[in-house]
């Protein structure tokens, strides 16, 4: 008794000390729940919400390309397409490899699909397959326990409305590249597309937009549950052109099946009315990659479908360069609007015989009839008197080379042989060499655009130049008046003389376009018809008048016309070419009478029966949960 009464102050001390460590400890532990569950309620429902719901950018829908009248040139078509969130699995290649065995996926997809798992940031959405059907999205739903982070989401592609018309001209997008993407992680969004020619490059940034955001809600297999918000972004702006649909369209028409080119501008203002180039190719195959077996028809076919002919096409000009030589040696004094040179048919220079195309001879002419009746001979003396310097000069003036400031990527320059460049390349420029350019052959290369421009020049006597955006959202860009294009400041009699001679061009029965005269009454077309070889004659052909036609097509002359309209009141300026087309007259002519009749014929500041009026694009559907 008495040791059990020694003990007992003992036990309580211990079971003091541990009450008190006990009440100390669940204390804490709740004063931590406290700060935890009261204290701390906002921080760790941020965190729980973020453990649950995800957040992801939208790539932005591209803006609309539209002619002048609203019609869409370049919009955008939804489709469905399968993505993947990395930052959802430990494992994204089993999860890759489950869903390959699905959905059937090529070695060039599986090959990008490996590139962005590599190159991407865990938070950017990786595209796994694009154009999804509906057996497809219902076999991801079904397995979508096996695959975490995947999800179908709603895509957009480019789609082109006029088709091949307008390939060279609008251009195309395609995916960027990966210098492109690393540069600027908005470009790795899947859907997001970069301009690669035409329009779509010169106004790529302006198009692209600003990205959205989706919020989801994911289950704790990262599988998506519900959509909580969608926020679209910001559409790309409108680009507005001052192309005409319809003239487009009848453009490429005309010249379908051939390979050539035809350019119409405003001759008051420079504003681009149609610029085609034929043959033209599927733009809408970039967005998604062009198969190689298309790929490959289109470079090995021998009129080269991708190059554009209107406004990179460099060709020897042919008898459209004359009026040029015209100015050129009028406002040097080297001849008057009444000179003559008599044409028997050819020119003898030294030891060799330049001949007129026609062997039997123009007789006198001056400069109005040379024009008229296209005399070689009459330009051999006009180049020679004039000198290649001042020809070069005058080309340039007109706009005939150099930068015309046309708002488009890749377009050429042409060129203009001088003495300078000849000195340069240790070339000896020789009285014949000049003969030669003045009839538009030799080393002389010009555009279409550029002898469209050197038109609406002579037409307008204004330092006209060519343009192609009329509007960028809702910002007007300059040029669209006359006033804005400064005078020439060429002799108005010179111009007169040389616009008289395009004028008995097409309208009396010795002009070498006669045949292709408007039928409109009261309004008429002046012109200028061209044909230029692509390889030499030999003496013997030269002197026989070989008819060039017998030749296999790629050694045909390139046929051209040029042409203003009405001349009174010049509005209207064209120039077409057919490679191989061989007469200008013949073949060239028709094209240009067929764009300036619909263009006399219509009202251009309305919008023709039948054109597609560009509407606001619809939103987008929200994305199923996968």
């Amino acid at each position: 008794m008495k040791r059990e009464r020694a003990l007992r102050p003992i036990f309580t001390r211990r079971a003091l000390l541990l009450g008190a460590a006990e009440f100390a400890a669940f204390g804490a532990l709740a004063a931590r729940l406290y700060r935890m569950q009261v204290l701390q309620h906002g921080k760790y429902a941020t965190l729980a919400k973020q453990n649950s719901v995800n957040e992801r950018l939208l790539a932005p829908l591209r803006g609309l390309i539209t002619d002048r009248h609203g019609a869409i040139l370049a919009g955008n078509k939804q489709h469905w397409r399968a993505l993947f969130m990395m930052i959802q699995t430990p494992d994204p290649a089993s999860v890759i490899d489950r869903f390959a065995a699905l959905i059937s996926l090529s070695d060039a997809e599986r090959r990008r699909i490996g590139r962005d798992i590599s190159g991407k940031p865990r938070y950017i959405p990786v595209l796994l397959k694009d154009y999804l059907d509906w057996s497809e999205m219902a076999r991801i739903e079904v397995h979508a326990i096996e695959l975490p982070g995947v999800f179908v989401d709603v895509g957009a592609s480019r789609v082109y409305p006029l088709g091949d018309a307008t390939s060279h001209t609008i251009g195309y997008v395609a995916r960027p590249t990966q210098v492109q993407a690393q540069a600027n992680p908005v470009l790795a969004l899947p859907g997001m597309r970069v301009g690669r020619a035409g329009v779509e490059q010169a106004r790529d940034t302006v198009l692209r937009g600003s990205p959205g955001v989706v919020q989801t809600e994911v289950n704790a297999h990262g599988t998506v549950v519900r959509v909580l918000d969608r926020d679209n972004g910001t559409q790309g702006q409108t680009v507005q052109l001052t192309m005409d649909a319809g003239l487009q369209s009848l453009a490429a028409q005309k010249l379908a099946g051939q390979a050539g080119a035809a350019v119409m501008l405003d001759a008051t203002n420079g504003e681009v009315l149609a610029l085609a180039s034929q043959p033209g190719f599927d733009p809408t195959l970039f967005d998604s990659g062009v198969p190689e077996s298309v790929w490959k028809s289109w470079i090995t076919d021998p009129k080269r479908p991708l190059n554009d002919r209107a406004t990179a096409g460099l060709y020897a000009p042919g008898s459209t360069f004359k009026p040029n030589v015209a100015l050129a040696a009028l406002e040097c004094g080297a001849i008057t609007p009444e000179t003559t040179f008599f044409c028997p048919g050819y020119l003898k220079l030294g030891n060799h015989t330049f001949y007129c195309w026609d062997h039997y001879g123009h007789g006198n002419v001056n400069v109005v009839s040379a024009l008229q009746q296209s005399c070689d001979v009459f330009f051999y003396h006009t180049a020679l008197v004039t000198g290649i310097d001042r020809i070069a000069a005058m080309g340039r003036r007109l706009g005939l080379i150099g930068r015309v400031g046309l708002d488009l990527p890749g377009v050429s320059e042409g060129f203009l042989p001088t003495r300078a460049w000849a000195r340069g390349r240790h070339l000896v420029w020789t009285r014949g060499n000049t003969v030669i350019q003045g009839i538009g052959q030799g080393y002389t290369q010009v555009t279409p655009l550029g002898l469209a421009t050197m038109t609406a020049r002579i037409a307008s006597g204004r330092a006209i130049g060519p343009h192609i955006a009329r509007a960028v959202g809702t910002v007007a860009q300059p040029g669209s008046t006359a006033a804005h294009w400064p005078v020439l400041g060429l002799d108005d009699r010179h111009l007169a003389a040389v616009r008289q001679g395009m004028f008995e061009v097409v309208n009396t029965p010795l002009g070498t376009g006669w045949a292709s005269r408007l039928t409109l009454p009261g309004v008429h077309m002046a012109g200028k018809t061209g044909t230029a070889q692509v390889h030499d004659e030999t003496a013997a052909q030269e002197k026989s008048n070989f008819n060039d036609a017998s030749l296999p097509w790629k050694f045909r002359p390139n046929a051209f016309f040029i042409a203003f309209a009405p001349v009174h009141a010049p509005r209207f300026a064209v120039a077409v070419v057919v490679e191989h087309g061989n007469e200008g007259a013949s073949v060239s002519a028709p094209i240009a009478h067929d764009l300036i009749t619909a263009a006399l014929t219509r009202d251009l500041t309305a919008a023709p029966p039948g054109i597609i009026q560009s509407a606001p694009q619809a939103a987008l559907p929200e994305a199923a949960p996968a």
